[in-house]
Parts: C-alpha cells; structure tokens; sequence
C-alpha cells in the first residue's frame, strides 16, 4: 500500500510503499477514503508521544472508509460496510469498558499511535465490534472521518464534560479543527461563545461556526479580553489547542465556579497552572478524552437533522503526495484539512 511515513522523529515524511496490514482475528482492516490532519499527528512526529515506540511510522488517527476484511471473531461487521472509528479504540473488557466509558479504556489503542496508522490506503483497527461506526450512505467521507477526533472530541468536551448550557458563555481558546467544532457545538446548545486565535482567518472560521464574540490573542492579554465581553468570566472556557499559555488563558478567563475543559494535548514538560485563582474561584479543571463508539448515536443524529454541519469545516482536501508538508505545516491553513489516499494529485 502507498503510505506517508517516517524513519526519525520530525524527519522527512514522506509516501512509500509498505506492506499491506492484516486483520487481527478481533479486528478489520479499513481501505482509507478520507483521514483528517489534526495537532495530534505533528506531535507524535515529533516524538511528544510515547506510544510511538518503533519506526518507521505512519501517522494519522481520524479516519473513514469501506472495511476491507474482517478476523474470524468478528461478528458484526462484513467487507464493504461504511465506517468510521474514534481515535481511541478501545477493548471492551476492562473495568473503564465495563463502565461504559471506552474512550479512557485501560488498554486503549489508537492507530497513528500505538499502530500505523490512517495516512495510508488501509488500515488495521482492532476489536472491530466494539468500535466501528457504521456511517449514512448520504454522509461524505471526508465528513465522517473528522467527527473520529475533533468533533467528537468537542462534542463531548462541550456538551458532556463542560455541560455548556442555553445562555452560558463559552470560551473557546484556539480555532482549529478542534475549537471550530467545539464553537459549531456550543452554539447548537443555545450557549453565548466567545472565539480566541490570533489569526483573523481563524476567528472568521469561528464567526461562520456560530461564534458572535472574538478575541485576538496577539492584541494583549487574551483572558482579560473574555473576562471583560462577558462581564465578568465565561462560564465554560475549552482549551482546544494545547498549550502552557491556552491552557492558563482558559483557566483565567473563568467567572466564579466555571468549568474549564482540557481538550489539546501539552508538550511534555510542566505546565503553570494558576491555582490561586482555582482555589479562590472554586473553579472546576476537566479533562476530556474523545468520545466512544456508543456514544455516537446523539451526535449523528443532530448532524442528520441539520443542526451541526461538520462538512462546513473542511477547507481543503489533499493526496498522500501533500501530506508530509502539510503536518509538518499544520496550523498555517485555517480549518479542517482533509487527506483522501485515492487522490493522486
């Protein structure tokens, strides 16, 4: 199969030839249509996940396609059905599964990571039963294959973990795939949201996302800014992008007893985290990790219904041959980028 790959850690990326991957007899192999660029792959590039273990590898963890085989234990699912998968795919018999709560699954694998992974033409997912997602036929690919990690990842964050409700503010720190999504979500829920990035072209994504409030971070003191549109600190404030400074930001721009939602991953190394105003704030830090296969139902509900519009934040789609520039670019094309392997151009 043709995959984009690397031999050294934030080394060249680029498409080779690799052998095709084989079901396990829990799992399926999945022929690749559609698979998101997201934050998350440049960091396993660059080494910042530990998972990553043995190169060469192949990044990409939000995907959809067409299952291509299946392992002999699998039972519900056959070749040629629409899928799609969360980035965490979990095992279904730890205690974490047993709870209903697969996306925290003690013995997690996500492709990309733990696996090669989706910027290739096929590949492997285990335990297939627990965590494929079968898509409508009117549902484009490259749209299933983003809700896999940001768009799930936000609905959760936004609805579930931050519980954002009609006439709240929500504060969203970052406007890529992730924060365009949790802006889109926010809104659908009836919640005031306030979009922060300090490129234009970003907060103009979220303006169409449904955000009617926006701060630009490179024009001073990004929190002060929420704290003084909302009159006095946003409710529930998403850090979406990942960072020592978004993540203080976030916390900062909190009113009294806010709920502050961690979705992008930090670098390694500590992170400052402004605890007096926590403790005097009795503000509430969450974290939030994706969304699992059950769980999915709701939100493709909504999407069939018209409410949320996934498809809106796809602003390009590219081939193998682009991907490697791409990563090693992310963040310089606002909004959602899109690889479809079968593209050759």
């Amino acid at each position: 199969m043709r995959a984009v790959a690397f031999d050294i850690f934030g080394g060249e990326l680029d498409v080779r030839e690799l052998p095709d991957p084989e079901p396990a007899p829990h799992g399926a192999v999945i022929k690749v249509e559609a698979t998101g660029l997201c934050r998350s792959d440049w960091h396993g590039w660059q080494g910042h996940d530990p998972d990553i273990k043995v190169l060469p590898h192949v990044p990409g963890h939000e995907l959809a396609g067409v299952v291509e085989a299946v392992g002999p234990d699998v039972r519900g699912w056959r070749p040629g059905a629409r899928v799609t998968v969360p980035f965490v795919c979990a095992c279904g018999s730890c205690a974490a599964c047993a709870a209903g709560q697969q996306q925290i699954c003690e013995r997690q694998t996500q492709p990309g990571f733990s696996h090669w992974g989706s910027f290739a033409e096929y590949v492997a997912i285990d335990h297939a039963d627990v965590n494929l997602i079968a898509i409508p036929e009117d549902m484009a690919y490259a749209t299933a294959a983003g809700l896999g990690c940001r768009f799930a990842t936000a609905f959760r964050a936004v609805a579930q973990v931050g519980e954002a409700r009609p006439g709240e503010w929500v504060a969203v720190h970052g406007c890529g795939g992730v924060g365009l999504s949790a802006v889109m979500i926010a809104t659908a829920a009836g919640a005031r949201v306030v979009a922060v990035d300090i490129s234009a072209d970003a907060l103009h994504l979220a303006e169409v996302a449904g955000a009617t409030h926006f701060v630009n971070g490179s024009a001073g003191d990004a929190a002060a800014q929420v704290r003084e549109l909302t009159r006095g600190g946003a409710h529930v404030s998403v850090d979406a992008l990942g960072s020592p400074g978004t993540c203080a930001a976030s916390i900062e721009s909190l009113r009294r007893r806010g709920r502050h939602v961690q979705v992008g991953l930090l670098p390694g190394g500590p992170t400052p985290v402004p605890m007096d105003r926590v403790v005097g704030y009795e503000l509430r830090l969450l974290g939030s990790h994706g969304m699992a296969a059950h769980a999915y139902p709701p939100m493709l509900e909504l999407i069939r219904a018209g409410v949320l519009h996934p498809d809106q934040l796809v602003t390009r789609t590219i081939g193998l041959a682009d991907a490697g520039k791409a990563l090693a670019s992310i963040g310089s094309v606002p909004g959602v980028t899109m690889i479809a392997p079968a593209l050759k151009v």
